[in-house]
């Protein structure tokens, strides 16, 4: 009976009632909890906030660093560029002055007509006559190379871009067609002559060409097609037209002028004269 009245009387225990208690003490001195998480947001946006205005602050102190570097960059820039247009301009002027003189060599060395045909064969003279006109140009659409393509090396991984290889062939092909002198877009070709690569540019005597590259051939006009078309440097270039894409175009021309060679310097051989036969004699 005790125990019943004991249940009628409590009907929670002291657990329940410590809880009951417990919660309802928070809920008075607390904070809701939709306002605590409305505090939060504002104290994270006022932290972003902070850090941006550092930040900006920072920006607007070092940007005066920042552009008087960037304007010393342009000044030292401008200077060298300066400095190397200045000594390329004494190159061409030395460069001039030697063909010049190498020019009067020729025309003091021996009879006219020989030393007009020295000059010409030398490229130290300009010429002009019948030849070939032949373009050679890369590939429309060129992609790259790979799978264990021949062409590919590390220099030119695009299998169709003409490279330096393909420009010796062409002019081989020429002069052993007949070609009597050659020049690629307006450079001469000499005996001294060299066309190599250097990184992606093509080098003709240290000098970049950028394509299309026109290769002129004074000689007799129609042989001189015919004869390199047939020849094996030209069927190597109609392959690379026909398997690369690459663009080719050769037409014969009644009237070609090539320039002189810029110089032509020659550090070992000598000319031969009676004093010299005499010596080895």
């Amino acid at each position: 009976m005790f125990l019943l009245t004991n249940v009628m009387d409590h009907s929670l225990d002291d657990g329940y009632a410590e809880a009951a208690a417990r919660k309802k003490a928070e809920g008075a001195g607390g904070l809701p909890k939709t306002l605590r998480a409305k505090l939060g947001l504002a104290a994270g946006l006022v932290l972003a906030a902070l850090v941006v205005t550092v930040g900006a602050a920072q920006a607007r102190v070092a940007a005066p660093v920042v552009a008087k570097e960037r304007e010393e960059l342009i000044d030292r820039i401008d200077r060298e560029t300066a400095a190397a247009d200045k000594l390329e301009g004494s190159v061409d002027r030395l460069r001039d002055e030697v063909s010049e003189r190498q020019r009067e060599a020729l025309e003091k060395s021996g009879s006219g007509d020989q030393s007009e045909l020295v000059g010409i064969l030398s490229g130290a003279v300009e010429v002009h006559g019948p030849g070939v006109k032949l373009v050679v140009n890369d590939a429309k659409e060129a992609t790259s190379g790979g799978n264990g393509n021949p062409r590919e090396t590390s220099d030119f991984s695009d299998t169709g871009r003409v490279r330096d290889r393909d420009l010796q062939r062409v002019v081989n092909g020429l002069w052993e067609s007949g070609a009597e002198a050659i020049s690629i877009n307006g450079q001469r070709l000499t005996a001294l002559s060299a066309i190599r690569a250097a990184g992606d540019a093509i080098l003709v005597d240290n000098k970049p060409l950028v394509p299309p590259y026109t290769v002129l051939a004074v000689g007799n006009g129609k042989q001189l097609s015919t004869r390199f078309q047939n020849s094996a440097d030209g069927l190597y270039l109609h392959a690379l037209q026909e398997s690369y894409g690459i663009r080719t175009a050769i037409s014969v021309e009644s009237d070609l002028r090539l320039p002189a060679a810029p110089s032509v310097i020659v550090r070992t051989a000598q000319p031969k004269t009676e004093k010299t036969e005499k010596d080895t004699s």
